[in-house]
């Protein structure tokens, strides 16, 4: 599995925006309650952010290790699935956010206090969970082998 790439990152953000986008406009078109994110999102972001780090930590800490620990595969490969989800999830989050705020901060009539703060909240929790994401992300990474990258013996067919 590759590290979640910039590029991915900015794609979800840009998709997420103009989806949102759209849908407020949608919603304002017709009548409709705006679409706003309750206070819990963001909390609820921090918390899976933190437990993206939390899950990371002792396969960091057995990667850094200089005697030999044994990691589960399993539960290595979860981790790193969890946290590259994390991260993409906090991007389309971010993007939505994002787009809420600028949508609210944009329309004629001032918008409540409270809509600003929990579209803010919101906000400022899937930065938190992009970014733990991505350096849980980076925490499950291992190094490569000094014995792998030798080895440049070319693969041969053996017949039956």
């Amino acid at each position: 599995m590759t590290r979640t790439r910039p590029l991915s990152v900015i794609l979800c953000i840009v998709v997420a925006v103009t989806v949102t986008w759209l849908l407020e406009v949608i919603l304002r078109s017709t009548g409709q309650p705006l679409l706003l994110p309750p206070f819990t999102l963001a909390i609820a972001l921090v918390v899976i952010g933190a437990l993206s780090l939390g899950l990371a930590i002792p396969i960091r800490r057995a990667v850094k290790a200089k005697e030999l620990r044994r990691i589960d595969p399993f539960y290595a490969t979860r981790v790193v699935v969890f946290a590259k989800s994390s991260s993409i999830a906090g991007a389309l989050l971010l993007g939505m956010a994002g787009a809420i705020l600028v949508f609210l901060l944009t329309l004629p009539v001032t918008p409540a206090v409270s809509s600003i703060l929990m579209a803010s909240a919101t906000l400022g929790g899937a930065v938190v969970l992009l970014v733990t994401g991505l350096v849980a992300e980076f925490m499950c990474s291992i190094p490569p082998d000094d014995h792998d990258q030798g080895d440049e013996r070319p693969a041969t067919a053996h017949p039956h």
